[in-house]
């Protein structure tokens, strides 16, 4: 099979590597209820050395920056309460987590998660976590530049292999809020 976008060695649909992925991600693949059928979401085989996304780019060429997003991990507190919630933004901008994020989840202060705390809930390595199969309940905020892309490359769940998701699928993930100007 052929990659929608960029070039890559192997490219299958994520439904049938789920040997490859972490366990939160084939669950959600497993109980997958989305407009774009399963089947069209589509896992590469990518060296781990190069997941972040300046090298990835580098190494498969840097037309995919422009088709690339990163899902972040955000820590909201008001009080003594806090909350995580999950941003996916285009690679070439950064989350307004001061900002928008803050608003959102209603918090008086927001910030990236730590890496314990990204990694140990989301049960995915750093540097691949993905916007599928994130915790129940989480609030995921896309912003609405990905949404509008035919085809976005994500993480995985692992540092290893990327996923290539139509952009209209965003909008259909749990806990997903799409807005405008979330990437900065």
């Amino acid at each position: 099979m052929r990659a929608p976008i960029g070039t890559f060695d192997d490219a299958r649909p994520a439904i049938d590597r789920l040997d490859l992925l972490t366990p939160p991600v084939v669950d959600a693949l497993r109980k997958w209820s989305g407009d774009v059928p399963v089947d069209q979401l589509i896992y590469v085989d990518t060296d781990p050395e190069i997941a972040d996304t300046a090298g990835f780019v580098e190494h498969h060429g840097r037309e995919l920056l422009d088709h690339s997003a990163n899902c972040v991990v955000v820590a909201g507190k008001r009080g003594a309460e806090s909350s995580l919630a999950a941003c996916v933004v285009l690679s070439r901008t950064r989350v307004d987590v001061n900002g928008l994020v803050r608003k959102e989840l209603g918090a008086r202060k927001a910030s990236f998660a730590p890496r314990d705390t990204a990694t140990g809930e989301t049960g995915m390595e750093y540097g691949g976590i993905t916007s599928i199969g994130l915790p129940t309940g989480w609030p995921l905020l896309v912003d609405a530049a990905v949404v509008d892309l035919p085809w976005v490359l994500i993480g995985s769940g692992r540092r290893r292999g990327k996923l290539i998701v139509p952009g209209k699928a965003f909008a259909g993930l749990p806990g997903a809020m799409v807005l405008e100007g979330l990437g900065v």
